[in-house]
């Protein structure tokens, strides 16, 4: 399995007007040479730049160590810390239109994009052996798609198999179609070179070179969530149905055997163990530990593991009308109709006093419950104070952060301070998946 290091198209930007700043010389797609302060728009359907309009406007770095800057990238895109920032990139800034709108794109090489995506995901200053993992799972999850013989998607990207009382939607990579990944939570966090100067994310991405997960011949579609709850879960409860052997439940603990897992598909099971707090190796507090994992804005979340969200009745039908589109009147129950593996819901029954609707999956479960997102699918619900059978209070009573399968991060980096070398944290997590170099 031999190539050339690929280079990645990152969606980096959306908007009408864009601000940049060049940090040095850049040869223009027009011929021209510009530095400094510039601005972009989108004017008549075209990109307006310097009072000429262009399709496509590309700056190319004249020195290779030159890097630019994009004013207000909005990260956390419709999540509980969404905020905007100025990030700095390495590689060419592309502006095309799409829609009639901007879109910003950075052309950069695949380890110079990953060493950004491990600082921008965690910590740079996590446990190298940690570092290192990540390294990998984030290269074979971008290169999978380029590598010829994998399969590809029944489903397209923002799929939804709609009936008169059911909607199941989920979301994948392929939505993107003028780029082959954004920077933000939907593909991998990407935020430019601000935060990956630190030696040891250097040191993770060089040593692990090219490495990447395989099975049965193929790149492995190497997943990962903050915080798997305890157990993880089936690629396709959360996805397109499809299997993949590596992506499957595994209880958060070592040593393990099948006989240890819980049947979290098991409703009574499930609310046994979400309503508790078992030992894994995410179940930690450590805060040295977590802030290794954790950028300052993930650090506003402190209770991943075992969380409680509490809704007035009005609060939850308001919340679910504006995220559903759809007018359930009073709520009378939220019931799980089909668990995965982990225990994260992947049907969910909304019984309203207009009309009851079956939601799915995992994430289209949590956006509906959520001004932002539920932290994840995995939670029970208790229905409190009724008034002429309506009840007037709604807890959730939830599991995990994300949704939960591949890699746990919070339990990959217990597991870098327990010792644990890199090698070691994959074997856990991606069951039967070995690691080969692809460059």
């Amino acid at each position: 399995m031999e190539s050339k290091e690929p280079v990645i198209n990152v969606g980096i930007l959306t908007s009408d007007v864009i601000s940049f700043v060049l940090n040095g010389v850049y040869q223009c797609s027009n011929g021209e040479n510009h530095s400094g302060e510039k601005q972009v728009l989108c004017k008549d359907g075209k990109i307006y730049f310097n009072n000429q309009f262009y399709d496509e406007l590309v700056f190319t770095p004249v020195v290779s160590s030159t890097d630019f800057e994009l004013k207000d990238v909005i990260i956390g895109i419709n999540f509980h810390w969404e905020r905007k920032e100025n990030q700095r990139f390495g590689g060419s800034l592309k502006f095309i239109i799409d829609n009639r709108s901007l879109i910003a794109i950075n052309e950069i090489g695949t380890e110079d994009y990953l060493t950004s995506v491990i600082s921008s995901e965690m910590s740079a200053t996590a446990s190298i052996e940690l570092l290192k993992a990540h390294a990998v799972i984030s290269r074979s999850w971008l290169l999978k798609p380029m590598m010829s013989g994998n399969e590809s998607f029944t489903k397209s990207a923002n799929e939804a198999e709609i009936t008169a009382n059911e909607i199941v939607v989920w979301y994948e990579r392929d939505c993107h179609s003028q780029f082959d990944v954004c920077a933000d939570d939907h593909c991998q966090r990407y935020q430019g070179v601000t935060k990956s100067s630190v030696e040891n994310v250097k040191i993770a991405i060089e040593s692990t070179k090219g490495e990447v997960l395989v099975s049965d011949g193929k790149i492995c579609d190497a997943r990962f969530s903050k915080s798997c709850g305890g157990m993880s879960e089936h690629f396709e409860n959360c996805w397109a149905p499809i299997h993949f052997p590596y992506l499957t439940p595994v209880y958060d603990l070592l040593p393990q055997t099948v006989a240890s897992l819980p049947d979290l598909k098991n409703q009574k099971v499930a609310n046994d163990w979400i309503r508790q707090s078992p030992p894994s190796f995410c179940n930690t507090t450590d805060k040295s530990i977590l802030g290794q994992v954790l950028n300052n804005y993930d650090q506003e979340t402190t209770d991943f593991y075992r969380w409680k969200v509490e809704y007035s009745q009005k609060e939850l039908a308001d919340i679910i009308s504006q995220r559903s589109g759809i007018d359930f009147g009073e709520i009378c129950d939220l019931i799980p109709l089909e668990r995965g593996d982990s225990g994260r819901i992947i049907r969910l029954n909304i019984v309203g006093t207009k009309r009851s609707i079956t939601v799915g999956k995992e994430l289209e479960i949590r956006k509906w419950l959520s001004n932002s997102h539920l932290y994840s699918s995995a939670f029970v619900v208790d229905r409190l104070e009724f008034i002429n059978n309506i009840p007037q209070k709604f807890t959730l009573t939830g599991a995990g952060w994300g949704h939960g399968v591949g890699l746990c991060q919070i339990g990959a980096a217990v597991m870098g301070e327990c010792g644990y070398k890199y090698q070691e944290i994959l074997q856990h997590y991606f069951k039967g998946a070995s690691l080969e170099r692809f460059y």
